[in-house]
């Protein structure tokens, strides 16, 4: 519905207006190349029009196989601007995932890179048996090109606010993958949040250090366009020229989960910045100590707690001038806390299993609820999941946390036996399950090790068959076949038994207790 008192909110339209006020303005910087707000409009109407001339209709689902480059952006405005449904995915998968999601979403066309253009061919194939799935891969001169310069250009945003924008798929923490559902209204909401908390303008640079296939980058392509800021693209995390870019390019915001943070404040190239950046960290809390070494060097961190199914962060550590007077421990314990909602979203809730708020106390422990407007509308294809989330009126986090006096959430443990390593959720499930296939295997339970540099990695207790004979290492490469690397267990562990209740359950938080005190 439109008229002189209503027009549908779609984050596209923050590009449409930059356009406008910022046309002359660098949008994009990518190796040396730069590309005005005038320029990137024009190219994300002619992509939109070059889809829909090969006859992608709205409603159809576009996927991306990209690192942060600057077509990655494009597509964040073109494919939903079209009306067509944009599916981001991750960049670490293996390919027996990607298939998955291909034929789950009824992808009709996948944009990737160079570099990861044979993957994405294998995916398209596997899944071509349910319904073809082309591939267009960005580069110079490439059917990318054709269509970002084609002569059939499409005014965006054409849509109505409530229609699907994209399908983010999690990380697969209770086996298969689902399909999280946005909607134009909730992204342009979502940013607005963003563009308050993280306090951008016209004079602002982004570094693309988070995945931009990440929940959108936490609505930062959104964020940034609308306020006429730079995005300075990376097409990968390498701290030698994360730290020359921070430099050159005078850098004010980038966001990073705390396993990027260590990276770069161990490097080489480590050295005080002479303005500061504002610096956005997600997932667990830093260490203290990686607070106060980011502090030194001029990175002013603000932790943020969220998942796929709230377009993100929707929870900021938000800061009180006041604390500025209190000591160096109690601020790094305050910065530890994730927080409370944004100025966008509605009031969080710890509640007990009868949905009744726990005490603000600091001590009892309760599930994190939420709702509003930056909440998915619930799972693509799956009534069932759907329903579960939100029994209750309420989406479920699935993370147990406690409510201090003052209205912060802290998180203190994970309903679901996930592992987050380096940002990325690790399904326990589905790593038993590979180790379970090996023939030597008769048992196995997968928990998190603390780990200094990516916050917990993945380990593994396993019990042989009897007279059977294995390495960590062999069960490792075995692992590999069938797991995307990032969720190979770093240890594996021999045992005799495992911990178990009266019927037959595994008690994990015994196990997550050996592991944290193991030497």
């Amino acid at each position: 519905m439109t008229g002189p008192s209503i027009a549908p909110l779609t984050p596209v339209r923050y590009l449409q207006r930059s356009a406008v006020v910022w046309g002359d303005r660098v949008a994009t910087h990518f190796q040396g190349t730069c590309t005005s707000y005038a320029e990137l409009l024009e190219r994300c109407e002619r992509l939109a029009g070059g889809l829909r001339a090969r006859g992608v209709a709205p409603g159809e689902r576009i996927a991306t196989l990209l690192p942060n480059l600057p077509a990655l952006l494009e597509l964040h405005f073109a494919v939903p601007g079209s009306g067509a449904v944009l599916v981001p995915l991750n960049t670490r998968l293996s390919v027996s995932e990607y298939t998955y999601i291909l034929d789950h979403a009824g992808v009709r066309c996948l944009v990737t890179s160079p570099a990861l253009a044979e993957v994405a061919a294998a995916a398209a194939a596997a899944a071509a048996a349910k319904k073809p799935t082309e591939v267009i891969v960005v580069d110079e001169g490439s059917e990318y090109e054709s269509l970002a310069t084609n002569s059939d250009r499409l005014d965006l945003g054409d849509v109505d606010e409530n229609d699907l924008f994209s399908i983010n798929y999690t990380s697969g923490t209770t086996g298969r993958p689902k399909g999280v559902k946005y909607t134009h209204r909730g992204c342009y909401l979502h940013a607005l949040g963003v563009i308050t908390e993280a306090r951008l303008d016209a004079a602002s640079t982004y570094l693309w250090t988070l995945p931009m296939f990440h929940c959108h980058g936490w609505a930062f392509p959104w964020a940034v366009t609308a306020m006429g800021a730079r995005h300075e693209c990376l097409d990968g995390v390498e701290p030698a020229i994360v730290w020359r870019t921070l430099r050159e390019q005078r850098v004010t915001h980038m966001c990073a989960a705390p396993t990027v943070v260590s990276m770069l404040v161990e490097a080489p190239e480590a050295a005080p910045l002479d303005q500061p950046v504002a610096l956005f960290v997600g997932g667990a809390p830093p260490a203290p100590a990686l607070f106060e070494r980011a502090r030194e060097l001029g990175m002013q961190i603000t932790h943020l707690y969220g998942l796929t199914e709230t377009y993100g962060p929707m929870v900021v550590c938000a800061w009180k001038p006041e604390w500025n007077t209190l000591s160096q421990q109690e601020q790094m314990d305050l910065r530890a806390r994730q927080g409370v909602s944004t100025v966008v979203s509605e009031p969080l809730r710890i509640v007990d299993a009868d949905m009744n708020d726990v005490p603000a106390d600091g001590e009892v422990t309760g599930e994190i609820v939420m709702r509003g407007n930056n909440v998915t509308t619930g799972y693509y294809r799956d009534e069932e999941a759907t329903e579960r989330a939100f029994a209750g009126g309420w989406f479920h986090s699935g993370d147990l946390g406690v409510m201090h006096p003052d209205g912060y959430v802290q998180l203190r443990d994970r309903i679901k036996d996930i592992v987050i390593s380096g940002g990325e959720n690790i399904s326990t499930v589905e790593v038993e399950v590979a180790l379970l296939a090996h023939p030597a295997v008769t048992e196995a339970a997968v928990v998190g090790a603390p780990d200094e540099r990516w916050g917990e990695v993945v380990k593994a207790f396993v019990i042989l068959k009897g007279g059977s004979e294995l390495t960590g290492d062999e069960l490792r490469a075995f692992a590999r076949e069938r797991l995307a690397r990032y969720k190979v267990p770093k240890i594996i562990e021999f045992v005799d038994d495992l911990p178990k209740t009266s019927t037959g359950k595994i008690q994990k938080f015994v196990l997550r207790d050996r592991a944290r005190t193991a030497k």
